[in-house]
């Protein structure tokens, strides 16, 4: 009877990369597992067995220097490469080690097979529950438990992990190694850096020997405890329950300052320790993670850039046509130009554009602009503008002055103290609060968003616009949001209401990088008479993609198809809101609708639901970027899935603690700062 050891191992791990090669005195990771894994008296052969990916031909050069035999499988089915590989190799009896577990004690291992061997079950184990510490973990089962396991475990969790099927089904008898004191809680494995510093410790402590045990580890912690401090943050099994995109993110976070690019898009937004945060592909309504899975987007849709639906083939099409003929060069491209001229067109108003590629840079060039042609520094806003220092001294003045602009708690930290009382907020709607600025102190431009969670008071927006021209303040409409999602080209159309200047970004490229700011010429000249100018602003894609955005949009009247759609949905929220007796505050362009439930509980239940119905396969939360991808029958799949929800939350403001509904911890609220 053969026992064949498997030692499992890739160098393609998410949260730790390489991790399997990492020198620990001097030595590759898994060369001293298999150095320790050598003192069985039990074990016939050693392999170990990893994926055909090409990442992993370092790890199995180093193997065949080693003599150690290597075989290759799957990435992700890991059950079908275990299979294989005891196959190939002859194996009666299988002895499932990780690669994560450098201190894996050879006399344990014997003693998890003597139990196999003696006792006559299909498996055996120390972890089934756990009662030693986490990088010790022993599985013995034989081979045609494993190959019965091959032949009918059908989920992916099942694949992945290789023993969960074994491990559940009836027909499989079952043994467990317990010790009798409980140290499941320590962790002697390698999944983070963290990790590796611990058993950087162990291995310098008993140097220059290998070969110690793992009471003698054990001994260690309990006399020298600093030495096993590094990981304490992180619990047992913690990989086995995060998908790839999870593990990422905490990688991410390690290396990029808050973990991403995007406040709007960090997991912490949407739902804390379950969010698949990183997508593989994007078609439609439709995203796949990174583990493959499929997701509707009745959310974000890319926060706001893709009305017309992820990869529309048009706009795809021209920006491939762009690539093949050079994205860059020496000279301009003419779709600069065209794009000028058809936004100018769209707005007879205005008479001159500036291309730039981000909204947060669009506002900023516009605001220099404005600056430059009215004379004056002090800006008057009202809404969200961005991340520019221009923007954030707001909040230097006084205590969190853009709390009601969407920016509550973010500090002005890295803002010059000098630009204090440059920018002065106002509310909308609050003509008031405007006419008061304005006689208080000389504003030279107001920049604000002609609409975003409520449409204009009557007069409003024409009030702005008179106090402006008696005051020679330049107008500016941020509408970066608000642009092409109900009329062809800027809200403000549908207002009657003509700024200075208009800014537009989001749906203009349908996701591909491209802002633009339009204006009057005797504003817009002004560009000349300071520096504004990038490298990357004369880059092809972005105009490319836009002029056919605007084509497919006029094309489709697409602005009238996606408000139809949001109304489509607030008026059904309202309906489910109605039937399980849930009070909802609604609020956005039709659009980009959503809605709070009023109850003190709101950040719980709007965690509750991205929750809920990302189990049900949907990207959702409380709000929807409408695009013309979301079809009626996709629409009606997504409310069937809420509806229970709705009344999971009805019966928890009749009672129920919705806190043993969650989950994981309560998402964060807006913009505010997340650690």
């Amino acid at each position: 009877m053969k026992v064949l050891a498997i030692v499992q191992a890739r160098m393609g791990s998410t949260r730790f990369p390489g991790k399997v090669m990492e020198p620990i005195l001097g030595i590759p990771m898994i060369n001293l597992l298999i150095d320790r894994l050598k003192l069985s008296k039990r074990i016939d052969q050693i392999i170990v067995a990893t994926s055909s990916s090409s990442l992993n031909d370092p790890l199995e050069q180093n193997l065949k220097l080693s003599d150690i035999g290597c075989f290759r499988g799957s990435e992700n089915d890991v059950l079908n490469r275990f299979y294989s590989a005891a196959n190939h190799f002859n194996a009666d009896v299988v002895v499932r080690i990780t690669g994560d577990c450098p201190l894996v004690d050879a006399q344990l291992v014997d003693s998890v097979i003597d139990i196999y061997l003696k006792s006559g079950v299909h498996y055996a184990s120390n972890i089934n529950p756990p009662t030693f510490p986490d990088g010790l973990d022993i599985e013995v089962f034989s081979f045609e438990s494993l190959k019965e396991a091959n032949s009918k475990a059908t989920e992916e969790f099942d694949r992945e992990h290789v023993t969960p099927f074994i491990r559940r089904e009836e027909q499989f008898v079952r043994e467990n190694m317990v010790n009798k004191d409980d140290y499941s809680s320590l962790r002697w494995t390698v999944d983070e850096p963290e990790d590796l510093e611990v058993i950087r410790n162990v291995f310098e402590h008993f140097f220059p020997s290998i070969h110690f045990s793992w009471l003698d580890v054990l001994i260690l912690e309990k006399s020298k405890p600093e030495s096993f401090q590094h990981n304490k943050k992180y619990f047992r099994n913690q990989g086995s329950s995060m998908s790839s995109g999870q593990k990422l993110w905490q990688r991410a976070k390690k290396v990029i300052p808050g973990g991403n690019m995007l406040l709007s898009k960090r997991a912490e937004m949407f739902l804390p320790e379950k969010w698949p945060a990183y997508f593989s592909k994007a078609s439609g309504c439709k995203v796949w993670d990174i583990d493959g899975k499929e997701y509707i987007d009745m959310f974000l849709m890319g926060v706001g850039t893709n009305t017309l639906g992820y990869g529309h083939p048009d706009v795809d099409s021209a920006v491939f046509d762009v690539v093949k003929s050079g994205n860059m060069s020496t000279l301009n491209c003419p779709e600069e130009v065209y794009l000028s001229e058809k936004l100018v067109e769209m707005h007879p108003w205005s008479d001159m554009v500036r291309l730039a590629r981000t909204g947060g840079e669009a506002n900023a060039i516009a605001i220099r602009i404005a600056r430059a042609a009215s004379g004056k520094d002090k800006v008057a806003i009202c809404g969200y503008h961005g991340w520019h220092d221009w923007y954030l001294s707001a909040n230097l003045s006084s205590d969190d002055k853009l709390s009601g602009h969407l920016l509550p708690g973010l500090d002005p930290n890295g803002v010059p103290k000098s630009l204090a009382g440059s920018v002065l907020p106002f509310h909308y709607n609050r003509i008031d609060e405007l006419e008061n600025l304005i006689k208080r102190e000389p504003i030279g431009v107001i920049m604000m968003e002609v609409s975003r969670n409520t449409g204009p008071d009557p007069g409003f927006l024409e009030k702005v616009r008179e106090l402006a021209n008696q005051n020679g303040i330049v107008l500016i409409f941020d509408e970066c949001t608000s642009g092409f999602r109900q009329t062809f080209g800027g809200l403000h159309k549908q207002f009657n209401v003509e700024p200075d200047m208009a800014i537009f970004g989001k749906t203009l490229g349908n996701g591909y990088a491209i802002t633009a700011i339009i204006g009057r010429k005797n504003v817009m000249e002004s560009a000349q008479a300071t520096f504004i100018s990038s490298t990357f602003w004369t880059e092809r894609i972005g105009p490319a993609a836009a002029l056919k955005t605007l084509e497919v949009m006029e094309k489709t009247k697409s602005w009238e198809i996606i408000t139809s759609i949001g109304n489509q949905i607030t008026d059904a929220w309202r309906s489910l809101a109605n039937e399980t007796n849930v009070d909802l505050e609604y609020w956005g362009l039709p659009a980009l609708c959503g809605f709070t439930v009023r109850s003190k509980n709101a950040l719980k239940y709007k965690t509750l639901i991205t929750q809920e119905m990302l189990k049900k396969g949907f990207l959702a939360g409380t709000s929807v970027y409408a695009c013309l991808s979301h079809s009626d029958e996709v629409i009606h799949n997504y409310l069937d899935n809420l509806k229970p929800i709705f009344q999971m939350i009805s019966d928890c403001e009749n009672g129920k603690d919705v806190d043993s509904l969650l989950e994981g911890p309560v998402c964060h609220s807006g913009f505010s700062r997340l650690n």
